[in-house]
């Protein structure tokens, strides 16, 4: 039986499980990190229905003359501060990647498990994506210390 292809990173933030749950589904938060420090996503381009069944969306500007990356999926758990899952994609179609993050306390702050899956990657491109996510936790590290 072969593995599943995902991506998992497991990262320890300084502040509170609420405060880490918080920036995932708080709009303004969730601008200040997604993508990481490289990119520009506008507030206004994030709307977040942050409920079972919700939906969210937000736009990537990268700049340099590359496209935007238009952002959206679902919420299909909401659990603050404990568990958030929802789906993701920036492609047409039903394909959607499933992410889940669940949250701990642990001494000095909060623990995070995140694990990507589903979607059309292979394990290659999830592995790329593991690099991705990383530079997303280090804008997000970056904005739970202030």
């Amino acid at each position: 039986m072969t593995d599943v292809p995902n991506s998992t990173i497991v990262r320890t933030f300084a502040a509170t499980p609420e405060a880490a749950f918080d920036a995932w589904v708080t709009p303004a938060s969730f601008a200040a990190w997604w993508g990481g420090s490289g990119v520009e996503v506008p507030l206004d381009s994030v709307a977040m229905d942050v409920r079972a069944d919700g939906t969210w969306k937000a736009t990537m500007i990268l700049g340099n003359d590359m496209p935007d990356i238009h952002w959206f999926g679902e919420f299909l758990e909401v659990d603050r501060p404990h568990k958030l899952v929802m789906t993701l994609t920036d492609r047409p179609g039903d394909a959607r990647g499933l992410v889940t993050v669940t949250f701990a306390a642990v001494d000095g702050g909060t623990e995070m498990h995140f694990r990507q899956t589903g979607g059309p990657m292979t394990q290659d491109e999830y592995d790329q994506a593991t690099a991705g996510w990383q530079t997303f936790f280090d804008a997000m590290d970056t904005l739970l210390a202030a």
